[in-house]
């Protein structure tokens, strides 16, 4: 098991706050026979934070468009909700419940409603087709499902296989057949309905959220009350040290009621760990969330105007978008204080232009994690990530990793390349009704992640996937590498490296490269500027230019076997 000590300036503070009898105090405890080092304070569960969150009373919780809901609104919706989910529907503890929608302000409620009845949370990728969403719905025996209009669409020809009621939200005025609408249930609820007397537990399953599914089948990663609440306290801890730092080393004053609350702009799905991470996160510190239809980099800089938002949240693609915008409207975004990456790499280009176009103002953040640990278990932010840029940053308090050789099972080295394997109280138990995949994937609480790097001086690296890795005449070419060289010439816009076979050298590399508007510089010139940085043998043999967006998923990810399909005919002809 590596070392993750380093002499970052945030590491006194973080040392100090999870000592024993600090705020945020850590501690040896077995889970499920599973040694760990655990957060021994509350929040133990999300019912809890859902509790807590009525001391925010009349301040803003979710905004979208015009509409707002209150802390203290959504939790007089949430106890209804959650009564009828027991009562009217009678459900009990662990049946599933499934969500797939748009990032409504009815996600929300409907989330939180059912962590406090005891139930589990399925949260659907709204982008799926129709026979994904059955199959989801079907895999995770889900006895309920909401969805919004267009989902519900979506599901028409599969509505009688799924043998659970529909709910359709933001629908017409009659959904079809068999469907209930979301104001039929929302008027049938009591208006001072309190939460129903159920008991959860920190062991208790929360939800399950499908993997993004890029090879095979989605698997459902089941995330216990533990896993959510620990992730809670890791951003919790990370937000405290970074306001100390700020304060010149001293903890500042809890904000007073006249101050201005705190709010964040929500780009990423709530489908995915990162967004229920900030939804989550946003109840349990009283942050306004404000959410958007659809991404449009021009809205989102009028929102953060608007509604004078602190940070915004969303995929390295989407942040950069709003990075360019500041240079072009720069009195707009001048509340801001933080942007938070994730859900892809992120070029080291990206941060250091974060911090000098805003002039060291504004915090670049990433947290590095899978939907199997429960978000970031590890986390790069502020000045820390300006003079890291290529690191994710270090592991979280209860997280132990280790680099193992894939080929041996063994630990490598301080600073060789292995897989990154990670146990903690935010590692999930499992995948759901799936126990060859668990058997694959875990071993002994570790999990495997897929993801190769290594270690140095406590800092985490990520160099790749292990099945996206380009073999060329016996040399491992990291392609994440090689597209940070890319992104660093200011003409790419957008850039993807895959593999394409070779009948000599097995493998060579490929680069899949969107320029800005106006921009034409040549294939020759970019292999050129890669050369300047990298081996020869990780040039890309081949340069491809593309006019669309890059195939990806909702979290950002580029679909590189996608890609390395569409792109080979391409080459092959020359």
């Amino acid at each position: 098991m590596v070392s993750t000590l380093d002499e970052s300036p945030r590491a006194p503070f973080i040392a100090q706050l999870t000592a024993p009898g600090g705020d945020f105090e850590v501690a040896e405890r077995t889970v499920n026979g599973i040694p760990m080092r655990v957060y021994t304070g509350q929040p133990r569960t999300l019912r809890d934070i859902l509790e807590a969150s009525r001391q925010f009373g009349d301040r803003d919780y979710l905004v979208y468009g015009d509409d707002r809901l209150t802390f203290a609104d959504h939790y007089r919706l949430v106890a209804g909700l959650a009564r009828c989910l027991r009562q009217e529907y009678g459900l009990v503890g662990g049946d599933r419940v499934a969500i797939t929608m748009r990032n409504y302000p009815e996600w929300g409620p409907l989330f939180w409603a059912i962590q406090a009845a005891g139930l589990i949370a399925v949260p659907l990728n709204a982008w799926w087709t129709g026979p994904e969403l059955r199959y989801a719905v079907a895999d995770s025996g889900a006895t309920l499902v909401f969805a919004d209009a267009e989902r519900v669409a979506i599901l028409q020809p599969h509505l009688a296989e799924l043998a659970a009621p529909v709910v359709e939200v933001r629908g017409g005025s009659q959904p079809p057949d068999g469907v209930r609408s979301w104001r039929d249930l929302v008027d049938s609820l009591g208006p001072d309905a309190e939460l129903p007397e159920v008991t959860v537990a920190p062991e208790d399953d929360a939800t399950i959220l499908y993997t993004s599914g890029t090879t095979g089948r989605p698997k459902g990663a089941i995330g216990s009350h533990r896993n959510h609440c620990t992730n809670m306290h890791n951003t919790l801890l990370g937000a405290t040290v970074s306001a100390i730092v700020a304060n010149g080393g001293v903890a500042p004053d809890p904000p007073g009621p006249d101050e201005p609350q705190p709010g964040v702009l929500l780009t990423f799905p709530m489908f995915h760990i990162a967004g229920i991470t900030m939804l989550c996160f946003a109840a349990l510190t009283g942050t306004k969330m404000v959410t958007m239809y659809r991404w449009d980099a021009d809205e989102a800089r009028r929102l953060i105007a608007r509604e004078q938002l602190a940070s915004a949240a969303g995929v390295p693609t989407l942040m950069r978008q709003l990075v360019e915008a500041a240079t072009e409207h720069p009195d707009d975004l001048t509340t801001l204080a933080g942007l938070s990456m994730g859900g892809a790499p992120i070029p080291p280009e990206l941060v250091s232009r974060v911090d000098t176009t805003f002039a060291s103002a504004v915090a670049p953040s990433n947290g590095y994690g899978l939907t199997e640990t429960t978000s970031a278990v590890v986390s790069n932010t502020g000045s820390d990530y300006v003079t890291h840029p290529d690191s994710v940053g270090r592991c979280q308090p209860g997280a132990d990793l280790r680099i193992v050789d894939p080929g041996t099972g063994a630990d490598t080295a301080e600073g060789e390349i292995g897989e990154l394997w990670f146990r903690g109280p935010n590692v999930v138990r499992g995948y759901w009704n799936n126990p060859d995949a668990t058997a694959a994937a875990f071993t002994d609480g570790w999990f495997h992640t897929g993801d190769l790097g290594h270690v140095r001086n406590g800092w985490v690296y990520v160099v790749d996937r292990r099945k996206d890795v380009v073999i060329r005449g016996g040399e491992n070419v990291y392609c994440v590498e090689v597209e940070g060289a890319l992104f660093e010439h200011p003409d790419v816009a957008d850039a993807a490296v895959v593999g394409l076979p070779h009948a000599a050298l097995g493998e060579e590399v490929a680069a899949v490269l969107r320029l800005h508007d106006g921009a034409t510089t040549g294939a020759e010139d970019l292999r050129e500027h890669v050369a300047t940085r990298l081996a020869s043998f990780k040039v890309p043999s081949h340069v491809v230019f593309w006019h669309e967006p890059l195939p990806r998923t909702t979290t950002g990810k580029v679909l590189k076997r996608d890609l390395r399909d569409q792109i080979a005919s391409t080459v092959a002809a020359g």
